[in-house]
């Protein structure tokens, strides 16, 4: 719902939506283009203009050409949403950051799933979504809420 607020302004806005969809070759993977995971939401469903990249690893930017579309289109900051938070939101995050991009990713518009690591403790998702915004904040983005990002660094910029 966070995204579509986001995604409702943006376009109000006439600014640039760009949508990552990543795709597996693995026929078994949640993300392979015949299975239901696959496709985008119906709530955050691209509209005819809207890019739509395809991706086959966690970064948005590795094998694909997104950094030469955000240059090509003067494009020096980068608002992130998706999912999910410890995986393709942290790398392409981590990378936009790196590539010098003004990077902002929205905490409550992405999610994390819960997990365990390599000794089989499990931690539930909202830690692994407040660990990994925690490990990204003012190194490679500015972790904003919905509500940050519309009301106020929407107003002043």
């Amino acid at each position: 719902e966070n995204i579509s607020k986001i995604l409702k302004l943006w376009r109000e806005k006439g600014w640039t939506v760009i949508y990552i969809q990543h795709i597996s070759d693995k026929s078994g993977s949640l993300f392979y283009p015949k299975n239901e995971g696959v496709a985008i939401k119906e709530i955050v469903k691209p509209m005819d203009k809207e890019v739509i990249i395809t991706k086959k690893v966690n970064s948005s930017f590795i094998g694909t050409n997104l950094e030469e579309l955000l240059k090509a289109n003067d494009i020096t900051t980068v608002v992130i949403t998706g999912l999910t938070t410890p995986h393709c939101v942290s790398t392409t995050t981590r990378m936009s950051g790196n590539l010098g991009f003004d990077t902002y990713l929205i905490s409550d518009a992405t999610a994390a799933f819960g997990m365990r690591d390599q000794n089989d403790t499990y931690y539930d998702a909202e830690t692994i979504h407040n660990i990994s915004l925690a490990t990204l904040h003012d190194e490679f983005a500015t972790i904003l809420t919905t509500d940050q990002l519309i009301n106020d660094f929407i107003k002043t910029n």
